[in-house]
Order: structure tokens, then C-alpha cells, then sequence
């Protein structure tokens, strides 16, 4: 067994050279897709792909993190756990699945401490038909004025005003307003984007090498920020599809939850990296979940992001704002005690070993 705490970072850096070494030692290839721009500390930055079992593998799983860049702290964790697993890997061996992990699908946010991409795009909303009208986000626009005010923190008039929409509306009104994405506004929050990002084109890419040919193929994506504190809420992650649902089901319990009927802690969405599957992948039966897991409170957890978006557009601020702010975000998608980290890993051993189940 390794030591659960090991296995996760304090930076990008930190992450990504303990996710090359695992691989090596296992002996596995890393195939790089460098980013066009550097990380926080001037580091190279990439999107790291490595394959472990047959190359002709018709049967493959993908466990991937930090779609959304912070909550690759969690999710790059999971990774290096299973690359280190003696047992992990022989269980892998034995089924003849191939699994493929990605670290860092956004390593940009993951460096910065931010959620999105260097494009201030939510990458999770970026994955529609660019050529066709984008969806028009009313229910945003509603509460924007209240988002992001000209000062931080609020001041006392904006936090009545907030206050005041979530007394008369609800909180699940706001988080859904809020986090349902939106395409209007590039410095906004869950900016969805007008284009496919770099992180967008280079998963497909990686979909194409990897699942282009595979008959089966599922996806387990490692996500942090809602729900209770360290549990893993298994949600569906694909189209809405019956059969799908009913097979994830099967494979990794009836608490599977689904943004279709109201059942996940996540409003519904679109834009989904997922829905790229059918593109990429198309004679693949596909099936998949978000594995995400509960930090802090949903109006912290607001309030965090908030904050990071308002420090986005106010580079001036001061290095005091900044340093608080930094920890602020780092703090609602990453706990970092080993009571959080050991629910993080045992919830992650047991989908990934259930999905190889059913795969093989």
C-alpha cells in the first residue's frame, strides 16, 4: 500500500512530475500535448496521456482530472495512487481492459488555482455544435449585476441584494442561474465560450487515438465542489439515454444521479465534455460518471468563485486580495487534511476496479 498523502500535490509542478514518475516506474509511455502557454511559475504545461494494457484493447477505460483546473488537486491524487498500486495494476493485467488516465484535461486552471482555462472558458460548457446558435442563458443575465461588483469583498449593499434574490428565489435558483453556463459574457462566470478551447481539441484527439476503435468504452472524470464534504456523488455522465443510465447503473450502483431528472447535486448543463464521446468515438458503447466529490457549502463555494472571477479582471488588486483570494479557491475545491484524502482514494479505488469489472 502507498501512502495515501504522497500521492497529492501542492502545485501543478509538484503534480505533474509525480505523475511522469509513477508512470515510469510502472513502466508505462507518457505521450505529452504541450500547452502554448507556460504555468504560474513559468513551468511547461501539458496535458499528459499514458496507456496501461494492450494496445489492441477493444474493451478501455479513461480516468481523467482537472477538467476543471483547480480540482485537479483531487483528481491528479487518484491518478498517481492507482499509477503507484501493485494490485491496481495487476487487477488491469488480469481483465485485459486498457486503461487510459489523463492528467490534467486543463493544466492551465490547474497551475493558475483557477477553475477554467486560459481562456476564462468553463471547459465542461465548451463542448457544443459552434456553426449552430449557442444556448441563451436568460436566468444569468437576471442576476450578473449581483456577481460581480465593482469591489472586493462585497459591500454591504451587494450582499443585501444577494441575500434578498436567495430569500425570494432560493439558493438552488442561483447555483443553477449561475452554473447552467453562459455565452455572452467572456469575463463572466461559466463562461461556456464562442469556440472549441485548446483543451477541448486536444481531448478529442486524444479520444480518437485511444477509443477510436474500442467496442466499449467508459470514462470516469474526477470533479470537486459539490455535495457533502468528501463524498464521492457518482453522477451519470454521458447523453440522455435510458439504456446508458440503466448500464451505469448497473455497474457502479443504483445511487448513480443524473442532471436529467433532477436526482444530481448538478444543474442541468450542456456543453458537455462527454458528449464529445459520440463524436470521436461513435462505434464505442459508451458509458460514464463524474466522480465528484463534496468540499464546502454551496454559498462558500459561490462566494469563492466569485471572488477568483472579480480577481481576473482586477489584476490591480493587492497582493494581500490576491494571496486570500488564491487560498480561498484552493480551499473550495481541495480540503487538505488525510481524513478528506483517504474518503477521496478508497471512493476512487472501488469505481475504477467496478468499471474494469464490467468492462472485462
Amino acid at each position: 500500500m502507498t501512502n495515501i498523502h504522497d500521492a497529492f500535490s501542492k502545485s501543478y509542478a509538484e503534480a505533474r512530475q509525480k505523475f511522469l514518475a509513477a508512470a515510469a516506474q510502472a513502466g508505462l509511455q507518457v505521450e505529452s500535448h504541450i500547452h502554448p502557454e507556460k504555468g504560474r511559475d513559468g513551468e511547461e504545461l501539458a496535458m499528459d496521456v499514458v496507456r496501461e494494457g494492450p494496445a489492441d484493447a477493444q474493451h478501455v477505460l479513461l480516468v481523467s482530472s482537472a477538467c476543471h483546473g483547480v480540482e485537479g488537486y483531487c483528481g491528479s491524487g487518484v491518478q498517481i495512487d492507482a499509477l503507484q498500486s501493485a494490485e491496481w495494476h495487476q487487477a488491469v493485467a488480469k481483465s485485459g481492459v486498457a486503461v487510459v488516465y489523463v492528467h490534467a484535461l486543463n493544466p492551465h486552471g490547474f497551475s493558475h488555482v483557477r477553475r477554467v482555462t486560459q481562456e476564462n472558458v468553463d471547459l465542461n460548457r465548451n463542448f457544443h455544435d459552434f456553426s449552430k446558435p449557442l444556448p441563451d442563458n436568460t436566468a444569468y443575465k437576471e442576476v450578473q449585476h449581483l456577481l460581480l461588483p465593482d469591489v472586493w469583498p462585497p459591500n454591504e449593499a451587494n450582499m443585501q441584494a444577494t441575500m434578498q434574490f436567495i430569500a425570494t428565489h432560493g439558493m438552488p435558483k442561483l447555483q443553477a442561474a449561475v452554473s447552467q453556463g453562459q455565452h455572452h459574457d467572456p469575463k463572466g462566470l461559466f463562461f461556456g465560450g464562442q469556440a472549441p478551447t485548446w483543451s477541448n481539441q486536444t481531448i478529442r484527439k486524444v479520444l480518437r487515438q485511444h477509443g477510436g476503435r474500442a467496442q466499449k468504452f467508459a470514462w470516469i472524470d474526477l470533479h470537486t465542489g459539490l455535495g457533502p464534504s468528501g463524498v464521492g456523488e457518482r453522477i451519470y455522465a454521458g447523453a440522455n439515454d435510458a439504456e446508458a443510465i440503466a448500464r451505469a447503473r448497473q455497474w457502479w450502483g443504483q445511487g448513480i444521479t443524473s442532471i436529467y431528472d433532477g436526482s444530481s447535486s448538478s444543474a442541468f448543463l450542456t456543453g458537455l465534455m462527454w458528449m464529445s464521446v459520440q463524436d470521436e468515438c461513435p462505434q464505442a458503447e459508451y458509458t460514464g460518471i463524474a466522480l465528484e466529490y463534496g468540499t464546502l457549502p454551496p454559498n462558500e463555494m459561490l462566494m469563492a468563485l466569485r471572488a477568483d472571477h472579480w480577481l481576473h479582471i482586477h489584476p490591480e488588486a493587492s497582493e494581500v486580495l490576491k494571496k486570500t483570494i488564491k487560498a480561498q479557491i484552493f480551499e473550495a475545491f481541495y480540503t487538505d487534511t488525510d481524513v478528506w484524502r483517504e474518503q477521496i482514494i478508497t471512493q476512487a479505488r472501488e469505481a475504477m476496479r467496478q468499471a474494469v469489472q464490467a468492462l472485462s
